[in-house]
């Protein structure tokens, strides 16, 4: 079904999912998968690009987020995979490159573990959560319970300045001393994550910090590029990029020094030649 800016997908559950899909419909596709608790707006600066390159460009929002239903169940990676094969079911996508951003990064290996064969030529992991965030036993270096725990009470107490606070601060690194602050960008990624539903995005901490997806990233047979900044302030690169490289059969690292969580924002005209070359190569 058509809607004001872009399309939507019913899933089984009753569930509405927003997408936007530009350009032609015979160009190979890339998939964007965009992060907590943003929508597809957060890939503007990729799909303009890729648009411009000749390709066919997709993003959609999460359930729970931007303009899909605004879910109080189903926000789990394994339900978000599931719409992923429906989505790609609809259009009925072939040979596609996936690109995720930090939770996206997982719904990228939670649907491209789980894709029928010819769906998916590449996939791409961007400042990914994968393999796991939480710390376990198993994962010493992964985030405490307790600043799991953090996020979910300033979310819960006052969503609007917690979505001011971390774009401002950790997510661009504009706590960085010298940093060059964007109120621009602070102020977009404010407006999606107010778009989205708070029970959903609430949902959603513990879906990016406590899927395990060792499985997921293992069971991968295509090509995968793992991108990430030395200077992740939210998906620290030791704990994540670091070891999924390990996981994946055919992985490639790319590690971008200083560069923070947000840097396909920050650093487009840096990190969008990268990811072309990659889908060339």
């Amino acid at each position: 079904m058509k809607a004001a800016g872009g399309a939507t997908l019913t899933v089984k559950d009753g569930t509405t999912i927003f997408y936007k899909d530009w350009g032609p419909r015979t160009a190979q596709p890339i998939v964007f998968h965009h992060g907590w608790p943003l929508s597809a707006d957060d890939w503007d600066a990729q799909m303009l690009y890729f648009l411009a390159q000749g390709y066919r460009v997709i993003a959609h929002d999460r359930r729970g987020h931007g303009r899909s239903t605004q879910t109080d169940t189903g926000n789990d990676m394994a339900t978000y995979a599931a719409d992923m094969l429906a989505l790609a079911e609809a259009l009925d996508l072939r040979n596609a490159v996936h690109i995720g951003h930090s939770t996206g990064g997982g719904e990228v290996a939670a649907y491209v573990a789980r894709a029928k064969p010819g769906r998916v030529a590449k996939a791409v992991l961007v400042g990914a959560i994968p393999p796991l965030m939480l710390k376990t036993a198993n994962n010493p270096g992964g985030l405490p319970i307790e600043v799991l725990d953090g996020f979910r009470a300033a979310l819960a107490a006052n969503r609007a300045q917690f979505y001011l606070d971390v774009p401002t601060g950790p997510f661009y690194g504009f706590n960085r001393p010298g940093a060059k602050v964007s109120p621009g960008i602070i102020q977009n990624w404010w407006r999606q994550g107010m778009m989205g539903g708070a029970k959903a995005q609430y949902d959603c901490i513990k879906v990016f910090s406590e899927t395990d997806q060792t499985e997921d990233l293992k069971k991968i047979q295509v090509p995968v590029l793992l991108l990430h900044g030395d200077d992740d302030q939210i998906v620290p690169i030791a704990d994540s990029a670091l070891l999924a490289v390990k996981l994946v059969k055919r992985g490639e690292l790319k590690v971008y020094k200083s560069l923070p969580h947000g840097m396909l924002t920050t650093h487009a005209d840096v990190l969008n030649p990268d990811l072309l070359a990659f889908i060339r190569k």
